[in-house]
């Protein structure tokens, strides 16, 4: 009962074969998982960056040279 039987060996064959072999759907999905994780990891570096930047700078009122905003056509408009 210690040991792995020849049957044992085969079916762990048989399940590493199914999961990395060929081109078959499963090591396509593996891939597509590996993908994934590495997009994540990326992202977390992304926001981390972003989290330690300095804050931008916000202004009060628009320059007299640049386009007015959505509400003051809409107010414009009405008047």
């Amino acid at each position: 009962m210690g040991g792995l039987s020849i049957w044992h060996w085969l079916v762990l064959v048989a399940v590493i074969a199914v999961l990395f072999g060929g081109k078959g759907k499963i090591a396509g999905v593996m891939g597509d998982f590996a993908k994934g994780i590495k997009a994540f990891k990326s992202g977390m570096k992304d926001e981390e960056a972003a989290q330690n930047a300095p804050p931008a700078q916000v202004t009060g009122q628009p320059s007299a040279g640049s386009a007015s905003t959505t509400a003051d056509r809409v107010a414009t408009d009405r008047t």
